[in-house]
């Protein structure tokens, strides 16, 4: 029972350290991990789930550990930023599997892919002919990319000759019953304006409101709360 405030203090030491070091690495998604980086991240991991458990006095040994995992880590990523080679050496370049009617098994096979595998990433990218392909490259990431022949990727408003209105994200203007001030600021309106538009849509006040939202074309679209609980069985 004696162990037990040293293991909270160390599993809080941790969590703080790998915070830190996740910071210092850089946010990415799993997706978008290289090998080295997934392989790297595995690594700091059980370093401090050992440094969390350690009952010893030498616990600063996992600890200098997984510092230094992170530290170079996060040097090799600068270096992989600054220098084309070092990146082509340790996330390694883009690999070509399939292209103008031509799959390349030399490739398949280096890419550690074999044609099932390579057939289901199609179809699960919504590519059941290979025919309405025009290539097939295996990311450095490893996720596949498509690009599709002419004839079979979508119109694009240039293509029938079209000019539609430049869109931009919509803005949160009010998020669960408070005015986002410097929000509505930069959608060009003010609180006048604001409350114009709820009085618009009947809304009486702005904490009945969850989210407003303003679009491109100065929209106020309102969201209010429910206050239900909805469950629906076509899911099911």
């Amino acid at each position: 029972m004696q162990d037990i405030p040293r293991i909270l203090l160390t599993s809080l030491c941790s969590i703080v350290i790998l915070f830190f070091l996740a910071k210092l690495m850089g946010n990415r998604q799993v997706s978008q991990m290289s090998l080295f980086d997934y392989i790297n991240g595995i690594t700091i991991g059980s370093i401090a789930a050992e440094f969390a458990t350690s009952l010893e006095d030498d616990f600063w040994k996992p600890l200098a550990a997984m510092v230094l995992y992170g530290v170079v880590t996060a040097v090799i990523s600068i270096a992989t930023c600054k220098s084309m080679r070092i990146r082509k050496f340790i996330n390694g370049q883009p690999v070509i599997l399939y292209e103008n009617g031509k799959l390349y098994e030399k490739n398949l096979s280096a890419a550690k892919l074999d044609i099932n595998e390579f057939l289901t990433q199609c179809r699960t990218a919504g590519y059941f002919d290979l025919s309405q392909l025009h290539t097939a490259i295996l990311e450095t990431n490893g996720q596949m990319s498509f690009l599709p022949l002419a004839e079979q990727r979508p119109v694009t408003p240039q293509d029938l000759q079209m000019s539609p209105q430049p869109e931009r994200p919509c803005v949160n203007v009010i998020l669960d019953g408070r005015i986002l001030a410097e929000n509505l600021k930069y959608t060009g309106n003010d609180d006048t304006w604001l409350q114009k538009q709820l009085d618009a849509q009947h809304v009486d006040k702005v904490e009945d409101v969850f989210l407003a939202t303003v679009n491109a074309q100065n929209e106020l679209t309102v969201y209010p709360r429910t206050g239900e609980r909805v469950a629906h069985e076509m899911f099911e």
